[in-house]
């Protein structure tokens, strides 16, 4: 496997509130956190950086070759949950950082399965040949509205209170962690990814990139047309080619 990952600041916003890290465990498999800060002029970064580094130490000391799937779930929600406490209690501690959370998003891809952790807005997609399907569900307002039937899908692209997540990490004592399993099998690509390409690049758009620019140039491609379409917000990608 090829795990590649990149991000950028955009064209409008002044920090890079997106922290994300990547890497290789003993036996091949590999692991990646996304994460998406906000809160308060300097609250984003230094709420997504924490979370990132606190969920990565905990995968490496915590992953073993011979691990369940079970196990593998049970050490990402725990990865998770600690990270929160100590997002939460840095907050916490200043009045400056009082109002800072951030989305997360974490994944270990081992033996065929895509084993994925998250709370917030930031997105997991598989791309299978030409297709790119969404594998994790926002948790959004907008998403709640949608699946009460309120609006419609097309609707939600355009909404007013789009950007207003129901969860994130650091922001109370407590944190709801969805998870998911899927297959991942040779030739297809999990990509993580901040809502700063989702506004503005489809589904369809991220896998013929994918497939037209392979692992040298995918990244770069999908961030300069975000940036393109008006780069409102930071861009994070992380990228495993399997």
């Amino acid at each position: 496997m090829i795990a590649i990952g990149k991000t950028d600041i955009g064209m409008i916003r002044k920090q890079n509130q997106d922290s994300y890290k990547y890497g290789t465990l003993g036996d091949g498999s590999v692991w990646a956190v996304v994460c998406d800060g906000m809160g308060g002029e300097n609250g984003g970064e230094v709420a997504s950086t924490l979370a990132v580094d606190s969920i990565s130490q905990s995968i490496a000391r915590g992953y073993r070759s011979d691990m369940t799937a079970n196990s593998v779930r049970t050490m990402l929600l725990s990865a998770i949950s600690a990270a929160n406490i100590r997002v939460y209690d840095k907050a916490m501690s200043s009045e400056l950082l009082s109002r800072m959370g951030t989305t997360v998003v974490a994944a270990v891809v081992a033996g065929g399965a895509a084993h994925i952790a998250y709370a917030g807005d930031s997105r997991v997609y598989l791309i299978s040949g030409n297709m790119a399907e969404q594998v994790t569900k926002d948790h959004t307002m907008v998403q709640a509205l949608v699946e009460r039937g309120e609006i419609t899908s097309d609707q939600a692209k355009n909404h007013p209170q789009k950007h207003v997540i129901t969860r994130a990490l650091g922001v109370e004592q407590g944190i709801e962690i969805d998870y998911c399993e899927v297959q991942a099998k040779e030739g297809d690509v999990l990509m993580i990814c901040t809502d700063g390409l989702t506004n503005y690049v489809e589904e369809s758009e991220m896998a013929e990139i994918v497939r037209r620019a392979g692992p040298d140039g995918c990244l770069e491609a999908l961030i300069n047309m975000a940036n393109e379409r008006g780069g409102t917000d930071n861009i994070t990608i992380v990228a495993i080619f399997s």
